[in-house]
């Protein structure tokens, strides 16, 4: 029996948690539909979509590394957010055939800490370490949000090119990965009234990659530190940021709420979003 289904695709892609978090969806909801993961190499996605688009039944796909960024120009339209991020993380078939680029890594990624957003703040300030497609919807969206962000990467010029497309203050600031692995001595003002968030937007500590460097000295009391790397969801960044005494969100907070904005696209529905259903889902993902 025919059914529609979606995907998520990358290289490697055996590490994906995205077909649990959709299926689960998909079972508590009753849709008959699927989610599955497809490898898709760099040379082979412009054919990958070529057969994809001619399915009625592929209603789209999730996009992770290292296709974010090359799949742009292989697409019939770009939804703004997207377009203006430069980054695409999902695909829509529409009826027609024709294929329209979405970024839910920017609203997923803010989800948990839309609390803390909606207090006032007299200054914000984010501390990025990372420089690629999942990097560049983050960007955006901090500084959306009223953020001064230091972008660290191993390239500073690449670091301050995003920054100048993506920001529309000159007062962020562009520096070398390696800014942050010495101890500083630098005294942070008062913190009260002030939101602070540390986010690893590389692949460094993810298994098989090599560890990130970061000294807790340059974080400012407070500091929320974030980590979008899923394998492994505790990674050694994280534990030594509780160790320090921070608040910390993991990757799966940012990899459910992207995948929440994808849901409604592929199939058309809402997902069981209350606190039960997000503790079920989050047990299935870390068993």
């Amino acid at each position: 029996m025919r059914q529609p289904y979606a995907e998520v695709i990358g290289d490697p892609i055996a590490q994906s948690k995205s077909p649990v978090i959709h299926g689960f969806w998909l079972e508590k909801l009753g849709i008959e539909g699927r989610y599955d993961r497809h490898q898709v190499s760099t040379e082979g996605l412009a054919d990958y979509l070529a057969a994809r688009r001619a399915d009625p039944d592929w209603r789209g796909c999730n996009v992770t590394m290292p296709h974010k960024l090359a799949i742009l120009p292989l697409l019939d339209r770009l939804d703004p957010l997207a377009e203006k991020i430069g980054a695409v993380n999902t695909v829509v078939r529409e009826a027609d055939g024709t294929l329209t680029g979405y970024n839910t890594d920017a609203p997923g990624f803010l989800e948990p800490l839309e609390s803390r957003l909606a207090e006032t703040h007299l200054f914000r300030m984010a501390r990025v370490l990372g420089t690629g497609g999942a990097a560049r919807a983050i960007v955006a969206a901090l500084a959306e949000r009223g953020f001064v962000i230091v972008l660290a990467g191993r390239d500073p010029d690449k670091a301050q090119t995003m920054l100048d497309e993506l920001t529309a203050q000159d007062d962020h600031h562009a520096i070398h990965l390696g800014h942050f692995e010495a101890p500083t001595d630098f005294a942070f003002d008062d913190r009260e009234q002030c939101f602070d968030v540390i986010v690893n937007a590389s692949p460094l500590g993810m298994t098989g990659q090599d560890a990130l460097a970061f000294d807790f000295s340059h974080a400012p009391p407070k500091s929320v530190v974030y980590d979008i790397v899923t394998s492994p969801r505790d990674t050694a960044f994280l534990q030594a940021a509780r160790a320090a005494g921070f608040e910390t969100v993991d990757g799966l907070a940012m990899l459910i709420g992207q995948a929440d904005h994808a849901f409604r696209r592929f199939f058309g529905a809402e997902p069981p979003r209350d606190a039960a259903d997000d503790a079920e889902l989050r047990a299935r993902l870390e068993a």
